[in-house]
């Protein structure tokens, strides 16, 4: 049942070598071969695993009319030769460039109209220069530079729109500057700024509306404003305060 196919697929490729530049040197040589490593098959896999064996032909193909063998060749020519795909009509090809061209190239793409192009790009740049991506109009490259940004720059992102950035933000902002995220509008946010806020400053989440919040506030707050979580509404915070409370006492008779 199967002999058919298979005829089919050795006249097939015996059709491509037939017509193919390389049948005499490449194929002969054993670095192409139609069912795993050719280039003229409309395959990625076998696109890749010619120009992987034949790296010196990428340039041929670096303004070919299939998408996928630009963005392979990408990964194969020079670095000088990436930016002449930098403005390529297909974000594929410009994902590959963004990842292989060096740091200090990858201004063109900072606007590119692709998120993933511009996710390489502050996935690349050095923490020095991301800050230029800090009001990308995407989330995702926003969050990404939130945890890239260099030391002392996250203030601009505090109040970023998104919550997954300013939770980047608040996972990374020095401690003394917490306070300023102490009311953030999602509780999450909160809770990562009730566990890493230094402890003189907790008194201003002992009103939190956030039970969570408040037990993480009762866990580390001064002794001496744990009193007003003593009725609080909910027992867990009640118990956590009480607990400390009672071996501070026993700590000093």
């Amino acid at each position: 049942m199967n002999a058919p196919a298979a005829t089919s697929l050795s006249a097939v490729s015996d059709d491509i070598c037939t017509t193919c530049s390389y049948r005499h040197d490449r194929r002969v040589e054993g670095r192409c071969r139609p069912d795993d490593a050719c280039i003229q098959v409309k395959s990625g896999r076998r696109i890749d695993r010619f120009l992987r064996n034949n790296p010196d032909l990428a340039s041929r193909y670096k303004h070919d009319e299939f998408l996928e063998t630009r963005a392979i060749a990408a990964r194969y020519i020079s670095q000088a030769e990436l930016l002449e795909l930098i403005s390529d009509p297909d974000e594929t090809v410009r994902r590959a460039v963004a990842a292989r061209l060096p740091p200090e190239e990858l201004s063109p793409l900072l606007q590119d109209p692709d998120r993933e192009v511009r996710i390489t790009v502050a996935d690349r740049l050095p923490a020095s220069r991301v800050e230029a991506l800090v009001q990308d109009e995407d989330y995702m490259v926003r969050t990404l530079v939130a945890r890239r940004i260099a030391k002392g720059r996250w203030f601009r992102m505090i109040y970023d729109k998104d919550r997954l950035v300013r939770e980047a933000v608040a996972q990374r902002l020095p401690e003394p500057s917490l306070s300023l995220m102490s009311d953030d509008p999602e509780a999450e946010i909160r809770r990562i700024v009730a566990q890493r806020l230094p402890e003189a400053f907790l008194y201003l989440m002992l009103e939190d509306a956030d039970w969570v919040v408040r037990y993480y506030v009762a866990e580390r707050a001064p002794l001496a404003v744990l009193d007003k979580l003593l009725e609080d509404v909910e027992p867990d915070v009640r118990e956590m305060a009480q607990m400390r409370l009672a071996a501070a006492t026993a700590t000093r008779t």
